[in-house]
């Protein structure tokens, strides 16, 4: 405390009071015009402004996040983030092309060659006369007696006259 300062009674006369560490110094000229606030007085009724609480400073992340820095600058560390943005990019743009690289590559080994393209062609039509023919039976089924009676009158028919060509 300074010898020629008064006893300070408040906040308010602190932020008046320039002495710092034993040094006078004079008041501005301008502190003297500013008038004292009405909360100064003893006045029990009022109510005493208190300083807002900062909702960011206050949360658990922010608070972690400073802890944080501060650890990591004590270890001697100049930040977070030790490579320039420029470089972080192109190396990401060099991972996707060596990813898509690795996909077409794969893509080109599943590639079905002309011997594989024709025995599933073979194997779909296989499959299909199979289909058809099931079908024809099912339909045969359902079909009524004299119906089956005709076609094996046809057949036997159209068998005969073969026979009688040769």
């Amino acid at each position: 405390m300074c010898p020629l300062c008064p006893p300070h009674s408040s906040a308010y006369a602190d932020l008046q009071q320039h002495c710092s560490e034993g040094v006078h110094r004079r008041p501005s000229p301008v502190s003297s015009y500013v008038p004292p606030p009405d909360y100064l007085d003893e006045n029990e009724d009022l109510i005493k402004p208190k300083k807002l609480v900062n909702p960011v400073k206050a949360s658990r992340s922010h608070q972690e996040l400073h802890r944080e820095l501060l650890s990591s600058c004590r270890r001697g560390g100049t930040g977070i983030e030790t490579k320039p943005e420029l470089q972080r990019v192109l190396e990401s743009r060099k991972r996707d092309q060596l990813i898509r690289q690795r996909k077409e590559e794969v893509e080109a080994h599943r590639k079905i060659s002309p011997l594989e393209a024709e025995l599933l062609k073979r194997h779909r039509k296989l499959e299909e006369l199979e289909q058809q023919q099931q079908q024809q039976q099912k339909e045969n089924l359902k079909a009524p007696e004299f119906i089956k009676v005709r076609e094996k009158l046809r057949r036997t028919s159209v068998h005969c006259e073969e026979e009688k060509d040769m």
